[in-house]
């Protein structure tokens, strides 16, 4: 199913500047991996290592954050809206 993925400016180099995208997959998960598929090198940047998402990305599905949800198993329904968000530390 799709599902339309907002990329923030430092991601859209994998993109070719698009800010909007689609991919598929029932979960989070399924979608980071569409994505690696279709742009490669974009799930290094979104995921560490262990396969968990970075401590300073931020993912939302509708406006919710995954880490209040369930993460990359959070399920997905047609015309969802996964937004990618760097976080911004400062101070």
């Amino acid at each position: 199913m799709p599902v339309q993925v907002r990329i923030p400016t430092p991601l859209r180099k994998f993109t070719g500047n698009s800010e909007e995208v689609s991919a598929d997959g029932a979960t989070v998960g399924n979608v980071v991996e569409d994505l690696e598929r279709q742009y490669s090198g974009i799930k290094e940047r979104l995921c560490d290592d262990d396969g968990k998402v970075r401590r300073f990305v931020n993912i939302y599905v509708n406006g919710d954050d995954i880490r209040f949800l369930s993460n990359l198993d959070t399920a997905l329904k047609d015309g969802d809206e996964i937004s990618i968000v760097p976080a911004i530390a400062g101070g």
